[in-house]
């Protein structure tokens, strides 16, 4: 009896083992495609604006049926949060608890402005890209923002509690997080315009900019509100 079952384990083992391989082959194939997809729907929204951009040129870009795509993502809309969300949600969080954690007020800005800087240039076509947007949707646009860690009634609190102690001047929190957002992300979304009129067409010299632009910003924030 012990010598009829082992062969029938033998097989059965060598099956499992197939179904596992071919279930990992899956999973690697699915990753794959949908990374294919946001590619292609990043290139094709920065574009055209959620407004222009059909579904079948986005299949097309990253090289798949239409069937398929709609299998991934139902909607033209859920791929647009989609890819906003992919953009978002490597910095955001990491932002939001810094800016609520125990460090001094200097140590947080300094903190978000490097972070938010930092994924404006590993992103540079987002600016543009949510200026177009931004007045055909901006609840969906302040919902992934929020959704991905940046929750600007909690940042406010914590600056009133910061004034409070004396540490930076009394002032309207949301002149201070306006005012923080339009330094970093002005030069980016207006770049064609500054790197024409002020550098006189010099790219280098406006990316020699760029790159120093966390540190202005910096010392600009903390000459105008730290009291300490």
């Amino acid at each position: 009896m012990i010598w009829f079952l082992k062969p029938n384990h033998l097989f059965l083992t060598r099956w499992l083992n197939q179904i596992v391989k071919f279930s990992n082959m899956n999973e690697i194939n699915k990753d794959n495609t949908e990374q294919k997809i946001l590619d292609a729907a990043n290139e094709v929204f920065t574009q055209k604006g959620m407004d222009g951009t059909r579904m079948q040129e986005i299949a097309n870009r990253a090289g798949i049926n239409k069937a398929l795509l709609h299998y991934y993502f139902r909607t033209k809309q859920k791929l647009f949060e989609a890819i906003f969300k992919r953009v978002f949600a490597n910095a955001f969080p990491k932002i939001s608890a810094l800016m609520l954690s125990d460090l001094p007020i200097k140590e947080k800005i300094s903190a978000f402005i490097d972070n938010y800087i930092g994924l404006l240039a590993k992103n540079p076509h987002i600016p543009a890209f949510i200026l177009k947007e931004i007045n055909r949707d901006p609840e969906m646009l302040a919902n992934v923002i929020k959704s991905s860690g940046i929750n600007p009634r909690e940042v406010i609190e914590m600056m009133k509690k910061e004034m409070e102690a004396g540490n930076i001047r009394k002032m309207d929190p949301k002149e201070v997080m306006i005012n923080i957002v339009a330094l970093s992300i002005f030069p980016f979304v207006g770049r064609p315009l500054l790197e024409t009129m002020i550098f006189e067409n010099d790219q280098k010299a406006y990316q020699a900019f760029l790159n120093k632009r966390k540190q202005t910003v910096k010392e600009f924030v903390f000459n105008a509100i730290l009291l300490k």
